[in-house]
């Protein structure tokens, strides 16, 4: 992986792959163990992504906590750097990640690992953007959620106050983002995957609902 510490960061963030604690909502499809499993799956396509990215460095941010083997394998093979999430919720957690990492670097991005079409191209653009005239770069989830943000600067209004999880997310972010005078650009739609109906966009993926499974 080609690591220019003077360019932008990437962040990723990524819960355990345990069982009963990963892709909840999916456990009515799959069952616990399957959903840690693609959890899991995820979490190594994320990492090939990564790697595929000419960026600046990349950081894993893990929670509960950094010690699961998925994160310290990818640690020692991927040269990614592990940090533990903090803060109440996914704002908070977020805003901890994005304040410590432009402390640091020029800009950074941040995604997660649900998004199975997301690509290292999807990446090239974000930094490109962000390396030219964008204050932030939004990649807009289907759910109307985000499926990646960029960011030039902090600005901790943009995490404060969100209803994480509804469909309002990305509009309201994009109205923050507005009000603050950020030059703002949007890269394409895509789906995420995180209820069972989302398993049908997937159908590569070799995880299945199991049978009678809603």
């Amino acid at each position: 992986m080609s690591i220019n510490l003077n360019d932008g960061v990437l962040l990723i963030f990524a819960k355990a792959p345990l069982p009963g604690k990963a892709k909840t909502r999916l456990i009515p499809a799959l069952g616990e163990e399957d959903a840690a499993e693609l959890q899991h799956y995820l979490l190594k396509s994320t990492f090939a992504t990564a790697r595929d990215w000419q960026g600046g460095g990349v950081q894993l941010w893990c929670t509960p906590n950094t010690t699961h083997p998925a994160f310290t394998h990818c640690a020692e093979h991927h040269h990614i750097t592990l940090h533990r999430q903090q803060g109440d919720d996914l704002g908070a957690r977020m805003a901890q990640a994005f304040e410590r990492a432009l402390s640091e670097y020029p800009w950074a991005i941040i995604i997660g690992t649900d998004c199975p079409d997301l690509g290292a191209d999807d990446l090239h653009q974000a930094a490109a953007l962000l390396r030219q005239e964008a204050d932030a770069v939004i990649g807009p989830a289907a759910d109307g959620g985000y499926y990646l943000l960029g960011l030039r600067r902090f600005e901790p209004s943009l995490f404060n106050d969100m209803v994480w999880g509804e469909d309002r997310v990305l509009s309201e972010t994009h109205r923050r983002l507005q009000q603050l005078g950020m030059k703002t650009h949007l890269l394409k739609v895509k789906h995420d995957l995180d209820r069972p109906e989302d398993l049908r966009r997937f159908p590569d993926l070799p995880f299945k609902p199991a049978e009678g499974a809603s």
